[in-house]
């Protein structure tokens, strides 16, 4: 027999084609996702508060009888309606009006009105209250606190309400089952949803507020335990493919290595290693390489590639900024091309017959070994024996583009090994949430040499000093970068930017070369600029936050960010990763605009304290949530329903307990458990 809370959302009330098809919007189809539709907060809505106890800012529902209602003009007309209760007046005013209301809101008539107080020229008012009209004598006010959901135009959150009361309802003749181990919290399924739609009139708001009911967080427990065994599922169905088993060629990396100018630090060696014993096996290597900026990750991807083209297999490295992918050419030609690795290079801007040649020396695996951005996993883009994938900056790749990538391997030499690496490091808290099913490894050591950046913060009204500052720096020899940002995401907007400060600083410092980098240049310009950069006949590179990967100018020391208030701070951290690269002491200038809010100055002042990648992930993670840090807002993967990163760290290590019980003792409920907290999200999360 089928649960009703199965059935579609058209079976309740009020539910047509056009309101359900909002709701699909939400992923909601049947009767037990509006379960899951949790409120946002709520409102005490369960006793009337005398008018004369009302304080300003309060939320409080108050009665009475409307004494007088008129229209005034003012700077803006308004409906003026005075409410008496045997306490006190207060002023209900609204400014959105229509004569059918004007008319109903007449002297005599009794209202209940809900809203927020604020203190008025004329004593408190209310703006803009929901109300209703009551009879002489009435008492019910509501039972239960307020829910106030997640909304969009066009579903009021009487319509939330109504539809989630509806499923409670449901629900109560239902069979919803629980699928943690007994004993796992202190609130079954159904008992912990029923509280969080419809608390008691006593229920504690603050702990409410802070995620941290046992109803909340036996839901959240429940989430974080069904993304982490997506993640194993994934994790296991991807070794279930088989990949091709590389062997060392010790000889080949060994010369790699000594023709390097350099000597790797014993972190690179231990990641290398690690990663060599991943490909060894005939299961498919999905490594995550973290590193701070600097570290010398792309030279460990090349030992890998290297041993993948010495056992007859192509190699692909996808990075996301034509940039980057222009750099990781630069590295690995210099490195690989006089051993004889025969290399191709494959963006967007790639057109006619170069592209057509491309695709034909990558089919026939003329190309051992593949630079590009996004373009590699076009449809028309088949590689002969591709043998490992090694993706840069991986977070800023939607998830499916990075699965279609994976899916090039052919089927009969198995799936390709993967190679993730990321210079944002991603704080070991989310790690265990969004990477379950990825081995980590970290290069937590800097190559001899680097010197920390020193950070500084300057208001946007010294900037003249920060231009003689620049002038100083340039004049003994050195380099700088000013990176201009702009909220718009336009290409447009920031190139504007861009050319009006490169314009601006010609004209205040005419003894320099001064050179301009933004998105909207062909990639031709752009390298012509950025090589003159770097050969030194540029003093000072003007640039839009396209240099925030990828750009390695030993020479540069001083870093300005403009606005720096608008970026996140792991973007920040990239920017300033730009300096510091050589022997000199280096400086990172953020000069931001007055006032800053607590939030911007508490995101700046963990900048200024800490050159440690790894604090300043956890500090983006607090500030900015999960969706933002990995970049999967536009995925779903992340964007939990009631779990919250980091508030809800305290329940990750009972989250691999659960889920590890859950896999050995009670498999069949794995499945359901995932079904019923990330849908099909699971299936684009195998990268």
């Amino acid at each position: 027999m089928t649960s009703t809370i199965d059935l579609s959302v058209q079976e309740l009330r009020g539910v047509g084609p056009a309101l359900a098809g909002k709701l699909a919007d939400y992923g909601i189809h049947r009767i037990r996702d509006l379960l899951f539709h949790l409120p946002l907060r709520y409102q005490d809505r369960t006793r009337i508060t005398p008018i004369a106890a009302a304080r300003d800012g309060d939320d409080v529902v108050v009665e009475g009888e409307i004494r007088a209602a008129d229209v005034v003009f003012g700077r803006r007309r308004s409906l003026v309606v005075r409410l008496q209760d045997g306490s006190g007046l207060i002023t209900l005013r609204f400014f959105h009006f229509s004569a059918a209301q004007k008319n109903a809101l007449r002297a005599g008539t009794r209202l209940r009105c809900f809203g927020q107080v604020r203190r008025g020229a004329r004593g408190y008012e209310i703006f803009h209250p929901e109300y209703r009209r009551v009879e002489e004598g009435e008492v019910a006010v509501e039972e239960t606190l307020t829910p106030i959901y997640p909304s969009t135009a066009g579903i009021g959150q009487n319509q939330w309400r109504s539809l989630c009361t509806q499923a409670l309802k449901h629900l109560k003749n239902s069979a919803l089952p629980d699928l943690l181990p007994a004993g796992s919290a202190r609130y079954d399924l159904a008992q912990a949803l029923d509280y969080l739609h419809a608390p008691p009139p006593d229920a504690p708001l603050e702990q409410l507020r802070e995620g941290e009911h046992p109803a909340q967080l036996r839901l959240a427990l429940e989430e974080l335990v069904a993304h982490n065994l997506a993640l194993q599922a994934l994790r296991q169905r991807a070794r279930r493919h088989g990949a091709p088993a590389i062997a060392a060629a010790d000889k080949d990396v060994s010369a790699f290595i000594r023709s390097l100018p350099f000597t790797l630090t014993a972190a690179q060696q231990r990641v290398s290693d690690e990663i060599s014993e991943d490909l060894t096996r005939s299961v498919p290597m999905l490594r995550l390489v973290q590193g701070d900026v600097g570290c010398g990750k792309t030279v460990v991807a090349a030992i890998a590639a290297l041993r993948a083209v010495r056992n007859g297999l192509q190699v692909a490295i996808m990075a996301p900024t034509e940039i980057l992918a222009e750099q990781h050419w630069q590295n690995f030609s210099a490195w690989l091309e006089p051993l004889g690795v025969r290399m191709a290079w494959l963006t967007g801007r790639v057109k006619g017959k170069k592209r057509a040649q491309t695709l034909v020396d990558i089919a026939a695996g003329e190309a051992q070994l593949v630079v590009g951005t996004h373009a590699l996993f076009q449809d028309d883009v088949a590689f002969a024996a591709l043998g490992l994938v090694v993706v840069d900056e991986q977070h800023r790749f939607g998830v499916h583009q990075r699965l279609s990538l994976s899916e090039k391997g052919d089927p009969a030499i198995g799936r390709p090994h993967q190679l993730i690496m990321t210079a944002t490091p991603i704080p070991r808290t989310l790690s265990m949430v969004a990477y379950a099913d990825l081995d980590c490894s970290i290069i937590d050591e800097l190559p001899p040499g680097r010197t920390p950046v020193k950070t500084v913060l300057v208001e946007e009204r010294r900037r003249d000093q920060v231009v003689e500052r620049v002038a100083a720096a340039c004049t003994e020899g050195r380099q700088a970068y000013w990176a201009c940002t702009l909220i718009e995401e336009s290409d447009a907007l920031q190139a504007q930017a861009a050319e009006a400060t490169a314009a601006e600083l010609a004209s205040a410092l005419p003894e320099l070369q001064i050179g301009l980098v933004h998105g909207r240049l062909k990639p031709a310009e752009k390298e012509q600029v950025m090589a003159a950069f770097k050969a030194g006949e540029i003093h000072l590179l003007v640039a839009t936050t396209v240099i925030e990967v990828g750009v390695d100018v030993p020479n540069a020391s001083l870093m300005i960010i403009e606005n720096p208030e608008r970026l996140g701070l792991a973007q920040l951290h990239q920017l300033r990763g730009r300096v510091g690269r050589g022997t000199q002491a280096s400086h990172c200038l953020l000069l931001y605009r007055s006032p800053l809010s607590a939030h911007g100055k508490e995101r700046l002042a963990a900048m200024r304290d800490s050159n440690d990648g790894f604090y300043i992930a956890e500090k983006d993670l607090e500030l900015r949530g999960p969706g933002e840090v990995l970049g999967t807002r536009q995925t779903g993967l992340m964007e939990f329903r009631v779990a919250e990163l980091p508030a809800h760290n305290h329940l990750l290590e009972k989250v691999q307990m659960v889920a590890e019980q859950l896999r050995e003792q009670h498999p069949e409920l794995t499945a359901p458990l995932i079904q019923r907290w990330t849908g099909n999200a699971a299936q684009f999360a195998n990268v």
